[in-house]
């Protein structure tokens, strides 16, 4: 499975410690050299960069091979180059949150999936014990969702089977 990332998913999955489950769920997640200079910024959190600069195998690098797009020109480097990534890869699944790259990946029918998909995901498979606390410890870090969106997550998590609740075996 080819799985792109844009710099908020890993961001806010490593703020709440759940980084971990990008490797439980995708095997090993592919990011642009854009998203590695955003996560290693003077404004980025102390503990996402030692992160990024202590980072696993299972994080790949890439340069994204790009032509100037005017329909990118709005979005960051970090949405830009995995947008780009995503498309020359032919990515399975590209993680973004920006409601901007979200709808421009979309539109170019790439897959995606946000940091709420990939908690919700790891819940389902047994590996988050607590999904609304780790919705709460999310929501405490800066990530911005709607209360709707919120509500959606922990309404479907909550109606999912018992046997969906357990870990694979």
């Amino acid at each position: 499975m080819i799985v792109v990332a844009d710099t908020t998913p890993l961001n806010h999955l490593i703020l709440i410690e759940q980084v971990g489950l990008l490797k439980a769920l995708y095997g090993s997640v592919i990011i642009p050299q854009a998203v590695l200079s955003e996560l290693q910024d003077e404004a980025t959190p102390a503990r996402v960069k030692e992160w990024i600069n202590n980072r696993p195998d299972w994080l790949e690098i890439r340069h994204a091979a790009s032509v100037p797009d005017p329909s990118l020109t709005s979005l960051d480097a970090g949405e830009r180059d995995a947008i780009i990534l995503a498309e020359n890869l032919k990515a399975d699944v590209l993680l973004m949150d920006d409601l901007g790259g979200r709808k421009e990946a979309a539109r170019r029918k790439l897959k995606i999936a946000g940091t709420l998909t990939v908690l919700y995901l790891g819940a389902g498979r047994g590996l988050i014990e607590n999904f609304p606390g780790t919705l709460n410890r999310l929501l405490q870090t800066g990530f911005r969702a709607s209360p709707e969106v919120i509500q959606l997550f922990l309404d479907r998590h909550s109606a999912r089977p018992i046997s969906d609740q357990q870990p694979d075996r």
